[in-house]
């Protein structure tokens, strides 16, 4: 039986952002799953996550409160955030987070990202049974 592969939430309202975040993931070996708002992601729900990447600038919720709404929840979920912007620069929202990527980011640096947020997460689990 094989292992089951990890799952990567995309949240990201420009369509071509989500896409290639989507196919970067998926020819990794990952399994991808896109929305097109933080709402639409709640809506789904987050059960069998194991990474969130999200934009920072969309409209309604904002990269930031979907990251509280999810920590809520899910606070070992990790959350990545990406911005084309500069809010990075406010380092007070920046709390609850496994790291910021401004766009165009490195696709292998997000990989490696995610993948070590995960083994992370998979070790840590593996200490609590």
């Amino acid at each position: 039986m094989s292992e089951r592969k990890s799952v990567v939430a995309i949240v990201d309202d420009d369509p071509r952002m989500r896409e290639s975040v989507e196919e970067l993931l998926e020819a990794a070996g990952y399994v991808a799953r896109s929305f097109s708002s933080g709402e639409s992601l709640l809506v789904a729900g987050l059960a069998g996550l194991d990474v969130l990447i999200t934009d920072i600038g969309m409209p309604g919720i904002d990269g930031f409160d979907l990251r509280d709404a999810v920590k809520r929840s899910h606070p070992d979920l990790p959350v990545f955030l990406i911005t084309g912007r500069h809010e990075i620069a406010d380092q007070d929202r920046a709390h609850g987070i496994s790291g910021f990527f401004r766009k165009p980011f490195d696709a292998g640096a997000l990989l490696a990202a995610v993948g070590e947020a995960i083994n992370k997460r998979d070790m840590e689990g593996r200490h609590e049974h």
